[in-house]
């Protein structure tokens, strides 16, 4: 006789296929569970149509409105959660600084597992919703982390702090799928060598950090050198000729081979410390020689000149794009160690029984 499906259900903000984070923390594996005796529902509470809406500057009605439904919504879930065998929360269960729906979620009888891939117990408010910013209470993250019955972190950073508060932390990094990141980057032949940044808009103010090593890098190599910027909004870039590809994630792996180098900038500050490199791992799939900040996890990512490079000043930035520009082999050679990195230790394929042996470990937690 056949064992009936064990159910999970991931509580997220955004629908299937719209969050960087959402895809690749658990959306890819979703196909994964399923083929193996999992039934998977994922609930959301910001739908394509109030996405317009939630992060544009105003429309406080219509705001108001959403995180109305988005209650509504979540206490749905929580009446229906002993209808499921586990519980994903991604981040939180909702974008405000109270925890009832965790609390609620948490007396059910299903066990619950907190994911999260930044550092979000810091404060960062997207643009248009500055003046909303008391609403959100960061310090809320340690009571959830200590609620949860398991917790997935993306890397060292985030798990570290998870571990004051809750004895059962999984580091859980973030993977890319091989088989959809297929389209190996093939190299360049043309006249020009294009360096790419990928993001959006609440992360182009980290693409600006190297505009000064842009600006210089310019005046060299003219038009020898196409700098492009993958977003859903166009970069300001004080005068600097850049080309804008707007996101789409039909096109997302093409656009991305188009690139000749991989850029991923970031700040020293403490948010970047729980960054989980994606950017650089999108890249590095692809074959696409990497230039990353030495911050976090991407000090662990790159080994500096082996399979890609760390920039960590204006002059690193220019020498290193500088060397890349000019020796397609070094290029072509980083390339194909970077792809090596990410295949043997940050793939969705390399990663899939510790997922797979993690999540019916937490299915057990409460016997």
């Amino acid at each position: 006789m056949t064992s009936p499906r064990k159910k999970i259900l991931y509580i997220a903000a955004h629908r299937p296929g719209r969050s960087p984070g959402q895809r690749f923390r658990f959306e890819q594996y979703m196909p994964l569970l399923e083929s193996n005796g999992f039934d998977v529902t994922h609930s959301h509470i910001i739908s394509e149509k109030d996405d317009q809406v939630f992060y544009s500057k105003g429309n406080y009605l219509r705001k108001t409105a959403i995180l109305f439904k988005s209650f509504l919504k979540r206490l749905e879930d929580v009446l229906k959660a002993d209808h499921f065998d586990l519980i994903v929360v991604y981040r939180e269960a909702l974008m405000l600084g109270s925890t009832v729906f965790e609390r609620l979620l948490q007396r059910s009888d299903t066990p619950v597992i907190m994911d999260f891939d930044d550092a979000i117990w810091l404060q960062d408010v997207s643009e248009g919703n500055q003046q909303f910013a008391w609403l959100k209470r960061p310090s809320k993250t340690s009571r959830i982390i200590a609620m949860a019955d398991m917790v997935f972190a993306g890397n060292d950073y985030l798990a570290k702090y998870a571990s004051g508060f809750n004895t059962r932390v999984k580091l859980v990094p973030t993977t890319i799928d091989m088989d959809y990141h297929s389209h190996r980057k093939q190299t360049n032949d043309q006249d020009h060598v294009v360096i790419g940044w990928t993001g959006t808009s609440t992360t182009l103010k980290h693409f600006e950090l190297v505009l000064p090593a842009m600006h210089q890098l310019k005046k060299t190599f003219g038009d020898r050198m196409k700098i492009r910027v993958i977003a859903d909004v166009p970069p300001a870039t004080n005068g600097l000729a850049t080309e804008f590809c707007k996101w789409n994630l039909e096109t997302e792996i093409a656009d991305l081979a188009s690139f000749d180098i991989g850029i991923m900038p970031l700040p020293q500050d403490d948010w970047s410390q729980g960054k989980c490199g994606f950017k650089g791992l999108q890249y590095m799939s692809l074959g696409i020689p990497t230039v990353m900040s030495p911050v976090g996890v991407n000090n662990k990512i790159i080994n500096d000149g082996v399979n890609g490079f760390l920039a960590g000043n204006e002059s690193e930035w220019v020498e290193k794009l500088s060397t890349l520009i000019t020796t397609k082999s070094l290029r072509e050679q980083l390339g194909a160690k970077g792809y090596e990195t990410i295949r043997e230790h940050y793939s969705l394929q390399s990663f899939s029984a510790d997922y797979l042996k993690y999540i019916r470990e937490a299915m057990d937690i409460r016997g």
